[in-house]
Order: structure tokens, then C-alpha cells, then sequence
């Protein structure tokens, strides 16, 4: 896959349009498939799908830039499905319903727009930590929701009979928003920990929400790389397909499955992604050109 960056003089960097030819192998994008047919299978089951779709998308020989991107787009039908899964969870809600899509929709927003502004070296310098502490979330998810079910604040009213959430729970989601717009990995784990530190102890509603919010996050952020230009759409599209897929049956067949050994996995994966991206690493910052030429090419294979 090869992108060429065209743009004029003076052009801010987040304004350059890509150009994609269409050279994506057919074994290529089965390998994308296959990837995302893993992640949506373990989202169902464990969690943690974008450890396995993003280093996927960058071993393509996409910037990780681009690949980040892709992977949101790619996700977002299984997110979309599941939310439909949990819709019954929400019946009542209505208050929390509105209130979580509000910082959920600007958060996302912000951390999209902050995601089209940086430049391609500079993400792929600080893509490798991203992928560690969304691996490290994901490994203390488990003790993590178990202190908060351990000693659990206030019991908060069910949303279905209580007040609007409190705006410190809001600006707690904002921020979280801001992140799943710009890299994306673990957000689940982080909402549903908010949401347990609020006193929801319903892990069903919890999910309901957890899947509303991720849903209204990556949908604007979707939007916006698509509109930037900056999604690889020949593998956006195939592990979209293969997602849909993955979820399906790892919902059928989450109950077969040992989760311990599926988490194990996934975080052996993440570290192993971390350590890859950390040695791929540009030396030299690939942005830092002559005045007057595009800043920054953000589609294929980097020099890294």
C-alpha cells in the first residue's frame, strides 16, 4: 500500500490529501480478515480487539498513523452490533443515555481532531507506549473491576429510576473520550471502571452504557477520518467484514472458551506490539523537511 501526500506551499500539515493506489495483495487483505476476525472473536469474549487489529493493519505496511484509523473505522460495525445486542439494557435510561453521548460525541471529537493534527513521525514515536498502557489496562482489568465491586462507593440510583449522572461522572468521561478518539485501546475497560466508581453495580447496564458510549466516540471519530483522509479503505472495509464475523462467533462460543487463556494471549500480543513498534521507530523524524514541502505522508510503508 503506497499514499502520496500532495498539497501547496504554506498548506497546514492536518490539510494535505492523500492519493492511495490500489495495490493491496489479495493475501494481504485475507490476512486482514483473518486478523479481524481474531479481534472481533476475543471483543466478544475477553476484550481487546485492537491489540490484535491495529499491529495487524501496521505490518500491512501502513503508518501506524493511518493504520490507528483504519482500525477505529474498521471496529465500529462490531461496535455498532453490539450496542444493539445491549439495547434492552438501556430501556428507562433515557437521562443517562443523553447524558453520556454529550461528552462522549465532544471528547471523541477533540481527541480525532488532536489525531488529524499530528504529524505521522511524531505518532509513530509515541504509538508504542500507547499500545503498552492499553496493554497494561487491559491486564489489570480483572483486579481492577474487583476492588471496585469490593468496595464499591454510594450505591448510585438505577439509572432507569434516578437522576441525570453527576458532572464530575461526565467530565471523567470526557476525558476518556478524548482518548478513544485519538488512539482508542482500552477505552471499554476505562468506562466500565468509571462507571463502577459511580456506584452502577449492574454489569449488564454497565455494558449497556460502556457499548453506547464506545458507539458514539468511534462514530464521530469515524467521520472525521474519513473526512480527513487518513483511512486505508481496501482493509477498513475487509476487516469490517471479518469483525462482524469474529463478534458473532465469539458471542456463540464465549461460554467454550477459557477467558484466562484468551487474556494471557492478548497481553503477550501487546507486549510483543510494543517491543516491535518500539524498534521500527523512526530515528529521524520523518516530518522535518525543506520549507515548502508537504509535511507529512501518512499512507504506506514508513522508513522506519
Amino acid at each position: 500500500m503506497r499514499a502520496q501526500a500532495v498539497g501547496r506551499t504554506g498548506l497546514p500539515p492536518w490539510s494535505v490529501r492523500l492519493h492511495y493506489t490500489t495495490d493491496m495483495t489479495i493475501p494481504q487483505l485475507l490476512l486482514a480478515l483473518l486478523a479481524a476476525v481474531g479481534g472481533g472473536a476475543v471483543n466478544a469474549i475477553a476484550g481487546g480487539g485492537t491489540l490484535l487489529t491495529f499491529p495487524a493493519i501496521v505490518a500491512l505496511g501502513v503508518t501506524p498513523l493511518v493504520a490507528n484509523a483504519t482500525s477505529t473505522v474498521a471496529l465500529w460495525p462490531g461496535a455498532l452490533s453490539s450496542m444493539w445486542g445491549y439495547r434492552g439494557e438501556l430501556a428507562g435510561a433515557r437521562r443517562w443515555v443523553i447524558g453520556f453521548a454529550a461528552p462522549s460525541l465532544l471528547g471523541g471529537a477533540l481527541g480525532a481532531w488532536l489525531l488529524l493534527r499530528t504529524p505521522a513521525g511524531s505518532f509513530e514515536r509515541i504509538v508504542p507506549f500507547l499500545v503498552l498502557g492499553a496493554t497494561v489496562l487491559f491486564l489489570v482489568q480483572g483486579p481492577l473491576m474487583r476492588r471496585v465491586r469490593a468496595h464499591p462507593p454510594a450505591p448510585a440510583p438505577a439509572p432507569a429510576s434516578g437522576p441525570a449522572p453527576r458532572w464530575s461522572f461526565l467530565a471523567a468521561q470526557f476525558l476518556v473520550a478524548v482518548y478513544g478518539g485519538y488512539f482508542g485501546a482500552g477505552i471499554g475497560i476505562l468506562m466500565l471502571a468509571v462507571l463502577g466508581f459511580m456506584g452502577l453495580t449492574n454489569i449488564h447496564r454497565m455494558n449497556g452504557l460502556k457499548n453506547w458510549g464506545g458507539m458514539c466516540i468511534n462514530g464521530v471519530a469515524v467521520v472525521m477520518f474519513a473526512a480527513g483522509g487518513i483511512v486505508n479503505w481496501p482493509v477498513a472495509l475487509t476487516m469490517a467484514a471479518g469483525g462482524i464475523l469474529g463478534g458473532y462467533a465469539g458471542s456463540r462460543f464465549a461460554q467454550r472458551v477459557g477467558q484466562a487463556r484468551v487474556r494471557h494471549a492478548i497481553v503477550a500480543i501487546g507486549l510483543a506490539a510494543f517491543v516491535w513498534l518500539l524498534v521500527r521507530r523512526p530515528v529521524r523524524e520523518p516530518d522535518e523537511r525543506p520549507r515548502g514541502e508537504a509535511h507529512r505522508a501518512i499512507g504506506g510503508p514508513s522508513a522506519g
